[in-house]
């Protein structure tokens, strides 16, 4: 048994098949799963895990070499989405598309972590960097 980390089974394994260049999804819990992607259902309550929460606990594990957000994020939800901007690691790219543009990204996602959040527009693609 794990004492530390990744506790979740299924999140544990996505996390460990990361390569570099994959992409990774992390959503709100209204976020559509394209046909095909791997779902990784967090949610239990409304706000329960909270985007923020899980967005920082990957950073802890993951090498992330860009984000890529909804041009929307900055006008609906601007405090919430530059406290997410400061859970990245300090120097990576930042990309903003609109949200129509972001869900077509998503069907090339390795995985979509959804969590109990309910604030729109709070979804980010990771996008995996190299360990070395």
């Amino acid at each position: 048994m794990l004492k530390t980390g990744i506790l979740h089974p299924q999140l544990a394994r996505v996390m460990a098949e990361l390569r570099h260049m994959d992409m990774l999804v992390i959503g709100d819990a209204g976020l559509p799963i394209p046909k095909g992607v791997e779902r990784v259902d967090l949610g239990w309550k409304p706000g329960s895990p909270a985007y923020l929460e899980v967005l920082e606990e990957m950073e802890k594990y993951m090498i992330t070499e860009k984000a890529i957000f909804a041009k929307e994020a900055l006008t609906v939800c601007p405090a919430l989405h530059e406290k997410a901007c400061n859970l990245l690691p300090k120097g990576i790219p930042v990309e903003y598309v609109s949200h129509k543009e972001l869900k077509k990204m998503t069907e090339e996602a390795k995985a979509i972590i959804l969590t109990g959040e309910f604030t729109g527009y709070t979804n980010v693609i990771l996008i995996s960097g190299c360990a070395y």
